[in-house]
């Protein structure tokens, strides 16, 4: 079964139940189980000894205790505990109440995330968690629907950092260009120039970002969003009542302390700003070996601790500014209760998220997909255009931009370089573009089950109503590839895709007023 065309059953499976019944943890765990059978031809004792072995795995394996997973979950435990400290101390209510102050539009308050999101773009985990929880009090006070939220947060936050060289995402590409030119023999390029060329070349990116604006500025709602933004304009209803959110907001309103103040959630952002990427400087700078620079600290930076450490400070520093207030106010331990309790639908589907990209690994899924490309005999001229598109459901299928890096960024070299060295770069761009874009359409993808998390949003909800935005990046980029295929003109073809972008958005608009009319 592996490396077949049978390993795309697992993950092809799950994606049809996830649209057919909307039960994220059915889906997962069914894929989970068929991939297992699968692995070992429908034995069932081995099938369930894989099962408890991947999910082993994630704590623990025969190499030692998998730090890095642990780091990651106890840091979503710490920032449901900010979140409900914040809360429960008015921080989050003052917050709000000031920003009505200044910003005065609903457009306002959607431009506000969409800034940050690009605005914070050291690091996509980071970015998906912090810009939720500055944007949420303000978002939710223009009844503007946590779908939508957790949108601007998951596209902004990977296309900001694949394009940006300071940045986790920036130096591992670096890094990973590094090894391929070594084992290509490819002498034209410098990792750090190679990178900062392929930037206008990663269509998708930027034809992500120009839309998440433009849905700001003129409250583009498409499809399911539509139905979400509709209900939260009516009835003040930011997420359904009836489904469970990925942060839960605990029923904390009757118990807020009237004496807090706006220093209550920015003084802990704050920290968690400062400490995360100081953490993420120091970290970067023990693990670098030989000239250390900003760009090899945070190639080599330990980003889960890092996160961690940042998490740990700033709820420390959210109780200290809470039991300092005076009144009444709640026990530290339901805090940190009602706080990991609010984080749990998360900790669930990341894990079974981790468990069926083990198995989707094992079964070689990806390397399946990858074999795709070397028989397709086509017009090198176009070699982009197809690897966007293998690589975008490769991304799709497994749930990780960063092994479909992995997988597909050599391959894309060894097949350019046979006919130019000059198409290298387009198509390692394309596979970049590619897999942003399959991330954002993935269920189990991370960032996306940590937009939801951030934004507060239901999972599914959010990575439904998101389907449609993302496929008119990716019509666009495939449209800006098929006119580089064409020309060979980058500026002319980025340019062209996103004058697609606006024209798509034009044409929403313009029916949109003539429905209102």
């Amino acid at each position: 079964m592996e490396g077949t065309i049978y390993s795309l059953i697992p993950a092809v499976l799950m994606l049809i139940l996830v649209l057919l019944t909307r039960r994220i943890l059915l889906s997962l765990g069914t894929g989970i189980i068929v991939g297992a059978l699968l692995i070992h031809e429908f034995d069932v004792l081995k099938s369930l000894q894989q099962i408890w072995l991947v999910f082993r795995n994630i704590f623990y394996s025969s190499e030692g205790w998998n730090l890095g997973s642990i780091y990651l979950l106890g840091f979503l435990l710490l920032l449901g505990i900010m979140t409900v400290v914040m809360t429960a101390s008015g921080g989050s209510k003052a917050f709000g109440d000031w920003a009505i102050e200044k910003v005065k539009t609903r457009r306002g308050a959607q431009l506000v995330p969409a800034s940050l999101g690009v605005l914070i773009f050291i690091d996509d985990y980071f970015n998906s968690l912090a810009v939720g929880q500055v944007s949420r009090p303000l978002t939710d006070r223009y009844k503007i629907s946590r779908a939508k939220l957790a949108y601007f947060i998951d596209s902004t936050s990977a296309p900001i950092t694949v394009v940006t060289p300071i940045s986790s995402w920036g130096a591992y590409i670096i890094g990973t260009l590094g090894s391929i030119f070594a084992a290509a023999e490819i002498t034209e390029f410098q990792p750090l120039e190679a990178f900062v060329r392929m930037i206008p070349l990663n269509m998708y990116a930027f034809a992500a970002l120009l839309l998440v604006f433009l849905v700001a500025l003129y409250n583009i709602d498409i499809g399911a969003m539509r139905t979400h933004e509709t209900r939260a304009k009516q009835t003040g209803h930011v997420v359904d009542p009836l489904k469970k959110t990925m942060a839960a907001d605990m029923e904390v309103n009757a118990h807020i302390n009237g004496n807090g103040k706006l220093i209550h959630l920015l003084i802990p952002i704050v920290v968690l700003v400062l400490a995360t990427v100081g953490m993420m400087l120091f970290t970067g700078y023990q693990a670098t070996e030989g000239t250390t620079t900003i760009l090899t600290m945070f190639e080599n930076t330990n980003v889960n601790l890092s996160l961690f450490v940042g998490g740990l400070l700033a709820v420390v520093v959210a109780f200290l500014l809470y039991f300092l207030l005076k009144g009444e106010k709640r026990s530290g331990l339901s805090v940190i209760k009602d706080g990991s309790l609010s984080m749990m639908p998360a900790i669930y589907i990341l894990i079974l998220a981790w468990m069926i990209g083990s198995i989707i690994e094992l079964i070689d899924t990806g390397g399946y997909l990858a074999t795709l490309v070397e028989q397709f005999s086509l017009n090198v001229n176009y070699l982009s255009l197809l690897l966007f598109v293998l690589a975008g459901f490769m991304a799709l299928a497994t749930g990780t931009s960063w092994g479909t890096f992995g997988i597909m960024l050599p391959i894309a070299a060894q097949i350019a370089v046979v006919y130019d060295v000059e198409l290298v770069l387009p198509a390692m761009a394309a596979v970049l573009a590619g897999s942003v874009f399959g991330d954002h359409c993935s269920p189990i993808s991370d960032t996306s089950i940590l937009s939801s998390t951030g934004a507060g949003s239901n999972h599914l909800d959010h990575v439904i109503t998101q389907l449609p935005y993302a496929f008119i990046s990716a019509l666009a980029a495939g449209i800006g590839y098929f006119v580089y295929g064409i020309t060979g003109e980058v500026i002319v073809s980025l340019v062209i895709t996103l004058l697609t972008v606006i024209g798509i958005a034009l044409v929403l608009v313009w029916q949109e007023r003539i429905k209102k009319r």
